[in-house]
């Protein structure tokens, strides 16, 4: 059975850090590439990052670019969004989607992927 499962939200200030996760089972992640979405409440889901099963380069919004940064480590199986410097319209709960041999085209406007995580919720409030 494939499971995403994130973890590492939670309730920060502006200008706080926050590390979130998305461990895969039951996938070689490194055959998929993966986006990190986010969904504020009354708002539309927007993609954030994307990593390729390619090469493991990463795309990014404009609005988290040079603020977070994702990275991967296979052996773990794990992907990483670091997230710096947030403020409260980062506020959101935070998905991962894998797709398998993607490359990050189009990564914004992409609704179908393989497998889809549960979420997790990021607040960040003074």
């Amino acid at each position: 059975q494939v499971q995403l499962v994130e973890s590492g939200g939670g309730s920060v200030q502006p200008g706080d850090s926050l590390r979130l996760s998305c461990v895969a089972s039951g996938i070689t992640l490194s055959y998929y590439g993966i986006v990190w979405f986010r969904q504020a409440p009354g708002r539309e889901r927007e993609a954030v990052s994307c990593i390729s099963s390619r090469d493991g380069s990463t795309v990014y919004a404009d609005f988290v670019k040079d603020r977070f940064l994702m990275s991967r480590d296979n052996a773990k199986s794990t992907l990483y969004l670091q997230m710096n410097s947030l403020q409260p319209e980062d506020t959101a709960n935070y998905t991962c989607a894998a797709d398998a041999t993607y490359f990050c085209q189009d990564y914004a406007r992409k609704t179908v992927f393989d497998y889809w995580g549960q979420g997790t919720q990021v607040t960040v409030s003074s």
